[in-house]
């Protein structure tokens, strides 16, 4: 059986799905760290899809998640037996955390992860 076509299909409804995916992925990160390296892969993958829609700034905000936890990760390794490393370690959990909840609840509303912005200046 051939699959239909449906016109009324948003074209990126699948990669809505795996942006889904990815954010998962992230999630079970805390019970098994491959499936993070796994939706980083996946991101830099299909970042070329997603390449000048909204879904863009989710794969952005997913690397730089990845990338930044590592950092913190790493740096709370090598400060663990002084005070700051436990400090650091517990820091990056909960800011992966936020990260991954806001960025799926962004996703769940169809919102872009903009930059926060600078309010307009009053003009003279």
């Amino acid at each position: 059986m051939e699959p239909t076509y449906d016109p009324y299909q948003d074209p990126l409804d699948n990669l809505v799905k795996l942006t889904h995916i990815v954010y998962l992925l992230q999630a079970l990160a805390y019970v098994t760290a491959i499936t993070y390296v796994i939706a980083v892969i996946v991101n830099y993958v299909k970042l070329d899809d997603v390449r000048g829609t909204w879904l863009e700034s989710h794969f952005r905000w997913q690397i730089r998640t990845f990338w930044y936890g590592l950092l913190g990760l790493i740096v709370g390794a090598i400060t663990y037996f002084i005070v700051i490393g436990w400090l650091i370690l517990l820091a990056t959990f909960f800011w992966v955390v936020y990260r991954i909840v806001k960025g799926w609840l962004y996703l769940y509303e169809k919102r872009p992860m903009t930059p926060p912005t600078i309010p307009p200046q009053a003009s003279t």
